[in-house]
C-alpha cells in the first residue's frame, strides 16, 4: 500500500500536491484519469498530548486496590478502551465448560492487554482498538480520549473535569 501524500486545495476545488510530494503524485497519478480521494482529518497533538498525560495522571493517583490491577498506564489506557467500547470482540465456542476453561488460560499470555472470558462453554476475547493517527480519525480519537479518561478518572474517584481541577494543588 502507498503511503498517502499531502495535497493543497485551491479555491476552484483542484488539489494540488506539495512541492515534496510532486514527484511521487506524477508517477502514481495519470492525468486524466479519475481517483477517489479520501479526506482524512488530523487531530491535534495538542489534543494527542493532553489524552496520554491526563491518563498517566490518572494512573498515578490510583487508590492501591486499583493501582495491582493495573502496571502501566498503557494497561490502564487498554482496559479502559475495552471497558469503553472502543474494542474487537473474538468468540470460541468450546465442546465443554473444561474446555473453554483451558482455551482461556491457553489464550490469556498471548496478549497482556487482552480481556479473556470464559463463560459455560464460550471464550470471549476482547482487544483494545488502535488510537494511531493512522487507525483513529480526529471524531474516533476524541470518542475514544473522552471514554477512557472518564472511565480511568472514574477509578480515582473524579471526573476529568474535577480532575483537571484539582491537578498540581496537592503538593
Amino acid at each position: 500500500m502507498n503511503a498517502p501524500l499531502l495535497f493543497e486545495a485551491l479555491e476552484d476545488g483542484a488539489l494540488v500536491p506539495v512541492k515534496r510530494f510532486q514527484k511521487e503524485a506524477a508517477k502514481r497519478y495519470e492525468p486524466g484519469q479519475t481517483y477517489l480521494i479520501e479526506t482524512r482529518e488530523e487531530r491535534s497533538m495538542a489534543s494527542h498530548g493532553h489524552f496520554f498525560a491526563s491518563l498517566h495522571e490518572a494512573w498515578s493517583n490510583l487508590p492501591e486496590i486499583e493501582a495491582d490491577r493495573f502496571q502501566t498506564a498503557e494497561h490502564l489506557r487498554k482496559w479502559c478502551l475495552i471497558k469503553g467500547g472502543f474494542a474487537d470482540q473474538r468468540q470460541i465456542v468450546c465442546a465443554s465448560k473444561a474446555e473453554a476453561q483451558r482455551v482461556a488460560a491457553f489464550i490469556r499470555p498471548m496478549d497482556e492487554y487482552a480481556i479473556v472470558v470464559a463463560s459455560e462453554a464460550v471464550v470471549t476475547v476482547y482487544t483494545a482498538k488502535s488510537q494511531s493517527m493512522r487507525a483513529m480519525g480526529k471524531k474516533d480519537f476524541a470518542a475514544s480520549k473522552d471514554a477512557v479518561l472518564e472511565i480511568a478518572w472514574c477509578l480515582v474517584g473524579l471526573t476529568p473535569n474535577e480532575a483537571a481541577q484539582n491537578v498540581g494543588k496537592a503538593a
